[in-house]
């Protein structure tokens, strides 16, 4: 690694649901200070929001420095840039539209930070999904919100954890209306996306990727569905003629309850639920969401606002402290392959130069 390569990555922070456990997670993380040597966190939020919180769960040694803006950042510092001006009514474990809009708004500056290259990645905290939209915000979630921002669909949402990555043809859309959106193209394109992330995100020279059916058993032959002959196995067959190494279509229980998955590099879902269900399983506490395929890195706990135990000091740290870890290594693994795959025409302009 180079020695540009070695410098601490600045970190955005989005606060999420004022009324969730955003800020709790922030600061239980971040109270003794020991992660400070991997990476420079930049909250997005309001001091008197950090400080409502830290008063409410009685924490005494968490402390901040406060700054205008990115240019400000000071490493070995915990930043915090004020996101929106004026106080906030906060009522933890309560839905509410004006947290939802306090939510928006660090999203808003953090996302705008991460765009102009200020920042080196993003961690949001959960948002509450209904009592965030808005005029400027008309998205289903996260992963939208910033392929709109930077203005592509080419993006995928990755489930990061120990035993299993995964990754979902369709997100966040309605159960009836899978069908038609898992087609070849689509198929095509994840596998691409997924696989292009393995290799220069998570270091893995030739990935192995499952691929699972959409219909019970795998359509049994076109008995109970036909989307596996007419669209999944042609998206594979296309991947394997790129390179890409694809297997299956898998049937979903029978793949996950014989720990097939443990055989592979990553799984690629057609839907939500079919993906999500068995990766909360086993990772729940350790689970990441990642956003592969953006220009900029984004990653998130797997999980949401938790209204039921905010500000009760008892939030599982775990996963945001996982997608902390998880993006500062992105961040080391893209510049390494950055580095590698630009090094053998730098070594032939070196050996003109000599000749």
């Amino acid at each position: 690694m180079s020695k540009g390569n070695n410098r601490i990555p600045k970190i955005g922070i989005t606060i999420g649901d004022l009324n969730g456990v955003g800020a709790e997670l922030i600061l239980n993380t971040f109270k003794e200070g020991n992660f400070l040597q991997f990476f420079t966190p930049v909250i997005y939020a309001s001091a008197p929001t950090i400080i409502y919180h830290k008063n409410h769960l009685g924490i005494k040694q968490f402390s901040f420095q406060t700054i205008d803006n990115a240019d400000g950042i000071q490493p070995k510092r915990v930043n915090l840039i004020n996101a929106w001006e004026g106080e906030v009514k906060i009522e933890i474990g309560v839905p509410d539209r004006s947290t939802g809009s306090a939510a928006l708004q660090s999203l808003q500056k953090a996302a705008a930070d991460l765009k102009e290259g200020k920042i080196d990645g993003l961690v949001t905290c959960p948002i509450n999904k209904e009592t965030i939209q808005s005029s400027s915000f008309k998205f289903p979630g996260h992963t939208e919100y910033l392929g709109n921002l930077f203005e592509t669909d080419n993006y995928l949402m990755m489930m990061v954890g120990e035993q299993l990555k995964l990754a979902t043809v369709t997100g966040h859309i309605a159960l009836k209306e899978v069908p038609e959106a898992v087609t070849k193209k689509k198929i095509l394109k994840a596998l691409k996306i997924l696989n292009q992330s393995l290799i220069e995100d998570f270091g893995i020279e030739r990935p192995k990727i499952a691929v699972l059916g959409l219909n019970p058993h795998a359509g049994e032959n076109g008995l109970l569905g036909n989307e596996e002959s007419e669209n999944i196995q042609p998206a594979i067959d296309e991947a394997n003629r790129q390179k890409i190494l694809a297997f299956g279509p898998y049937p979903a229980d029978g793949f996950f309850g014989t720990c097939m998955h443990s055989g592979f590099d990553a799984v690629l879902t057609m839907y939500h639920d079919q993906g999500l269900v068995p990766f909360k399983l086993l990772e729940f506490e350790n689970g990441v969401n990642y956003t592969a395929g953006l220009p900029a890195l984004r990653t998130s706990p797997d999980h949401g606002t938790a209204y039921q135990i905010a500000g009760k000091g008892i939030a599982n740290t775990q996963s945001f402290k996982e997608a902390m870890f998880l993006i500062s290594k992105i961040i080391r693994n893209r510049a390494m392959h950055s580095e590698s795959t630009a090094q053998p025409l730098e070594n032939k302009k070196a050996q003109l130069k000599d000749d």
